[in-house]
């Protein structure tokens, strides 16, 4: 029954992914989001997450020229694009092309490295090396760019004249710092150092030094009331669900005791931000303070649910109760090959179907759990 499971997301993975091919005017296979060209681009979060929970669905050769198609039209300051269509156009924030609705995103040059990283586990190094070469000091810069505060080392919003932040968030004006931005910082650092440890290069401190400091005061964040992370310190000081399940996906060290108290919380609190298996960002009947654009109540970005977290609530669910990490799993599977892949749901809202990591992201995270014989014994139960 596992093995069915998995069979059929990754046939259901390769057939969206399949879908949402576009190819460029340099003969460049762009990965856009989503199969009915809603999304007409190559978007770089989602295809980071396509190459880390689907990469078996997609070559090396399509992620290097993918990469190459991405890297060559980073901006003269050094930012990502957030996406990069068909003909060549390049764009930098959230929001309609030539009307952005806050600051570069964040988050772009941290997912490309995702991206490349998952090419350094998968190459054989001597064809990786070259390419690492090649890429390092752009992404390096990028990263570079990126806002921080210099007393915590987190990822720094200005409420003045902020950034869109995190992609799958970049409707909302999170400000202060930030929390989710600032674990996906830390996992790029730590990314890029190994990288040059093992292509034998000087590896700058700055890396270890940055990921020091976020450890050392990303509990600045947490609130010991309600045993979560919120989402930023300033605009948006709010409960952050997605957050708090991804550091526990990467192994984020925060102590034990934390760890626990998260997992334990987001068990108790599951019929809060849970519908058909997917996840609300925040808690049910609460809205993000501030929004860079206007989004009803209930949908989309601000409330609406998502399958896109839902494989890291499966995953974290497994290690505290099997039979609870099943009960989502087929709650969201059930979903995914009956009524569709969509971006987002609510209770009669559907938005924009064949959307692509809506079952990658829950295919990695099943993959991830092969490991785990207690639930995949589970599963063939």
């Amino acid at each position: 029954m596992y093995s069915d499971f998995q069979n059929t997301l990754k046939i259901n993975s390769q057939f969206l992914i399949n879908g949402c091919k576009v190819t460029a005017y340099d003969g460049t296979t762009l990965f856009t989001p989503d199969g009915v060209a809603n999304y007409a681009a190559l978007w770089t979060r989602d295809f980071s997450y396509m190459v880390e929970y689907a990469g078996d669905c997609i070559t090396n050769d399509e992620i290097i020229r993918a990469v190459h198609y991405i890297l060559n039209r980073s901006r003269k300051d050094g930012w990502i694009p957030d996406r990069v269509y068909a003909d060549g156009t390049a764009v930098y924030a959230a929001g309609i092309t030539g009307h952005p609705i806050g600051e570069a995103n964040l988050d772009t040059a941290l997912f490309l490295t995702f991206i490349i990283f998952s090419l350094y586990r998968r190459m054989e190094f001597s064809m990786f090396k070259p390419l690492f070469k090649k890429w390092f000091l752009l992404v390096d810069n990028a990263i570079d760019m990126i806002p921080v505060d210099p007393q915590t080392g987190l990822i720094y919003n200005d409420p003045q004249k902020p950034h869109s932040p995190y992609g799958f968030t970049d409707v909302v004006c999170k400000t202060g710092v930030l929390f989710y931005e600032s674990l996906l910082y830390w996992r790029a650092n730590r990314m890029l150092a190994e990288m040059l440890q093992v292509c034998k290069q000087t590896v700058p401190d700055k890396y270890a030094v940055r990921c020091n400091l976020i450890v050392q005061n990303i509990m600045i964040l947490f609130d010991h009331h309600k045993k979560l992370f919120r989402a930023a310190s300033m605009d948006c000081n709010q409960i952050d669900i997605w957050g708090n399940a991804y550091l526990l996906y990467i192994n984020f060290p925060v102590s034990q005791g934390i760890k626990e108290a998260i997992l334990t919380t987001l068990i108790h609190t599951k019929n809060q931000y849970i519908y058909k298996g997917q996840i609300r960002s925040l808690f049910k009947n609460e809205y993000w303070d501030r929004l860079l654009i206007d989004i009803k109540p209930e949908e989309y970005q601000n409330g609406a649910y998502w399958a896109t977290a839902s494989g890291w609530f499966i995953w974290c669910f497994a290690q505290q109760d099997k039979e609870l990490a099943l009960q989502l799993f087929l709650e969201v599977y059930s979903f995914l090959t009956q009524e569709g892949s969509f971006e987002c749901v609510n209770v009669n809202y559907r938005k924009l179907p064949e959307f692509v990591v809506s079952t990658t992201n829950v295919y990695g995270a099943l993959k991830r759990l092969e490991s785990d014989k207690g639930f995949v014994l589970l599963c063939n139960h």
